[in-house]
């Protein structure tokens, strides 16, 4: 009988995450170019990804993240460069350094539906992540939390399944959830000049790829765009109703 540990591995990527400075990142994009290609899917080298995150009423995908807990999920509906022509629902499971992602397409009014807590649908549908996460809205509570905004610059080495990408301008926009407006507020969640590179790949990453990584994949760190995002949208939404509160003290 497989072990859990070798289950999981067949099924899911290996993923690793680096911050690295703006800098390193274009001489790594240099070094990478003449064993890699840009992502065919990529207009001018990089797209726009805008992912809606949920968590349960008790936060968890959040909590565990925070803890270190090696099992966890994450749930989101993603888009590219605010278009409806391709929205994903997806979820995201990760076991330590590993992850699988499994996704079904949804149209707009879809979406709408989500929205505004008509869940019903995605039991009509086929796609089996369509009920499940139906379970999870309405036993779990699922509901909007966070949108995650960055650019993205792909590369692909089809040997390995290896992918690398460049994140910049990662930022939580706030003010509703319209993942298909480019218009709203949005407040950036890195130190200026720093990036997110991550690296998937599926079996093997060859080695003249990973000797030119900034460090060994036993040395990545633990990034999550959502957490990050998460905090900085709890913070400015805590900060304007502080204001909101000053100013109609001041009016009375």
């Amino acid at each position: 009988m497989m072990s859990e540990s070798n289950r999981k591995m067949s099924t899911y990527r290996n993923e690793w995450k680096y911050y690295i400075s703006l800098w390193e990142a274009e001489n790594l994009k240099r070094r990478l170019m003449p064993f890699m290609e840009v992502d065919p899917y990529a207009k001018n080298g990089k797209y726009t990804i805008r992912s809606l995150y949920f968590d349960d009423y008790w936060d968890s995908s959040y909590e565990q993240k925070m803890m270190g807990v090696d099992d966890r999920k994450k749930w989101r509906v993603r888009i590219y460069d605010y278009s409806d022509s391709s929205i994903k629902l997806e979820r995201k499971k990760k076991w330590g350094s590993y992850i699988h992602k499994d996704s079904a397409n949804l149209t707009r009014e879809e979406f709408e539906k989500i929205l505004v807590g008509d869940y019903l649908f995605l039991m009509e549908k086929e796609s089996a992540l369509c009920k499940e996460f139906y379970y999870e809205c309405m036993v779990n509570l699922y509901r909007p939390k966070v949108i995650v905004d960055y650019e993205r610059e792909p590369l692909i080495y089809q040997y390995g399944d290896v992918r690398i990408t460049f994140d910049s301008d990662v930022r939580a926009a706030v003010g509703g959830y319209d993942i298909f407006d480019p218009e709203l507020t949005a407040f950036y969640v890195l130190d200026p000049g720093m990036t997110v590179l991550e690296v998937k790949f599926t079996e093997m990453i060859p080695d003249l790829i990973k000797k030119l990584l900034p460090m060994d994949g036993q040395q990545f760190s633990a990034i999550s765009k959502y957490t990050l995002c998460y905090e900085q949208a709890h913070h400015m939404t805590d900060l304007m109703a502080g204001i909101s509160k000053t100013n109609r003290r001041k009016r009375i």
